[in-house]
C-alpha cells in the first residue's frame, strides 16, 4: 500500500491507461505545460508528449466537439474542465452527441469519452463556479455519472471509466485534490454502477456520495456516543443508480436520510426518495429526509455560505428527526 493523495490517484489512473493503450489522450485547459489547474496531470506532458496531452484553448463548445468526433473515430479521449461550470459551454455536445449517438446511429457509432473536472461549491467562488451538475447530467440516457469521495474510489472508477465504451461524466472536487489516502500499489478497478457501504449501522441509513459525505462520517461519529448507530452508503455512481444497495439498508434500518450538495428541486435525492417510497414504504418507520444546500444561488459571503451548504449538525438533526428524538 502507499499514500497518494485525491490529485495523484487522478492521475495514475490517467497515466497507467494511456501506457495500456495510445488511443488514449488527455486534452484540456491548462492540462500540459501547467500541469493542470490543480496538478493532476503533473509529469504527463513529459511521458507522452504533446500529441496525446494537448493545451486547449479557453473553448469548451470547440474542444468537447473535436473530441466526441474524435472518440467516434476509434480515440478514447480524456476531456477534462476546470470546472463542470465551464461544461455548460459544450454541454449541446455533450448531451446531443456524446450521449445520443450510439442510438441515433443505431449502434454503427459508439463515444468511449471520459468528461472530468470539479463540481460543485469550493469555498467563496460564487454563484457561477459553485454549482452541482450530477442531477443535471444524470437526467441523460446514454451518459454514466461518476461523483468519487475519495482517492481509492477516484483512481478505480477513473480507469474503469476510460476503459468504458459509453461517455463518462466523472465528477471531483478541488477542496479534494489535497486528500490523502492509502491505495493499493497494483492496479485495481472498481466497477461502475456499484455502490460501497462505508460504515455498517442498524438504526438509520445515510445515503451520500462526493466530498459532502465527510459530514456525513462527523455526524455518524457524534451519534455514535449516543448509542445511535449509522449507516451510511457511498452512491459512488449517481448514473447508474445501485437502487438495491440503498434498498437492501433501508429494509434493516427503516429509516433513511440523503445527503447532496446539490439544489434541492428535481435532486438526486428526489429521484432516491421516490424509488424508495415506491418500493419499501412498508418497511419506513419515518418519513424520508433529504438534506440539500439552499434553494438560492450559492452566496459569496462566508457568513451566508456556511448557512447555505449542508453541515453534520444538519445531519445529526435530520437523524434525530427520523428516529423522533
Amino acid at each position: 500500500m502507499k499514500i497518494v493523495q485525491f490529485r495523484e490517484a487522478i492521475c495514475e489512473a490517467m497515466s497507467e491507461e494511456m501506457r495500456r493503450d495510445e488511443s488514449i489522450y488527455l486534452m484540456g485547459e491548462e492540462v500540459a505545460e501547467y500541469n493542470g489547474a490543480y496538478k493532476a496531470s503533473k509529469g504527463m506532458l513529459d511521458e507522452f508528449g504533446e500529441k496525446r496531452v494537448v493545451d486547449t484553448p479557453i473553448a469548451e463548445l470547440g474542444f468537447a466537439g473535436i473530441a466526441i468526433g474524435s472518440a467516434m473515430n476509434g480515440n478514447r479521449p480524456i476531456v477534462e474542465y476546470m470546472t463542470f461550470n465551464f461544461s455548460l459551454v459544450g454541454i449541446d455536445q455533450i448531451i446531443n452527441n456524446a450521449a445520443k449517438i450510439r442510438q441515433m446511429s443505431g449502434g454503427q457509432f459508439n463515444c468511449p469519452i471520459v468528461f472530468r473536472g470539479p463540481t460543485a461549491s469550493a469555498g467563496q467562488l460564487g454563484a457561477t463556479h459553485s454549482q452541482a451538475f450530477e442531477n443535471w447530467f444524470a437526467n441523460t440516457p446514454g451518459l454514466k455519472v461518476i461523483v468519487p469521495s475519495n482517492p481509492y474510489d477516484a483512481k478505480g472508477l477513473l480507469k474503469a471509466a476510460i476503459r468504458d465504451d459509453d461517455p463518462v461524466i466523472f465528477m471531483e472536487s478541488e477542496q479534494m485534490y489535497g486528500d490523502k489516502m492509502e491505495i493499493p500499489e497494483g492496479e485495481y478497478i472498481i466497477p461502475i454502477g456499484v455502490a460501497d457501504i462505508k460504515r455498517e449501522g442498524t438504526d438509520v441509513t445515510i445515503v451520500s456520495f462526493g466530498k459532502i459525505i465527510k459530514e456525513a462520517y462527523k455526524a455518524a461519529d457524534e451519534l455514535a456516543k449516543e448509542n445511535i448507530s449509522v449507516e451510511i452508503i457511498d452512491l459512488r455512481t449517481v448514473r447508474p443508480l445501485d437502487h438495491d444497495a440503498i434498498l437492501k439498508s433501508v429494509k434493516k434500518t427503516n429509516r433513511l436520510v440523503i445527503l447532496e450538495e446539490a439544489w434541492p428541486f428535481a435532486s438526486v435525492a428526489s429521484e432516491i426518495t421516490y424509488r424508495i417510497q415506491e418500493q419499501a414504504f412498508d418497511h419506513l418507520d419515518a418519513p424520508i429526509k433529504r438534506i440539500t444546500t439552499a434553494d438560492t444561488p450559492a452566496p459569496y459571503s462566508p457568513a451566508l455560505f456556511e448557512n447555505w451548504i449542508p453541515n453534520f449538525k444538519d445531519v445529526i438533526k435530520a437523524v434525530k428527526e427520523v428516529m423522533y428524538l
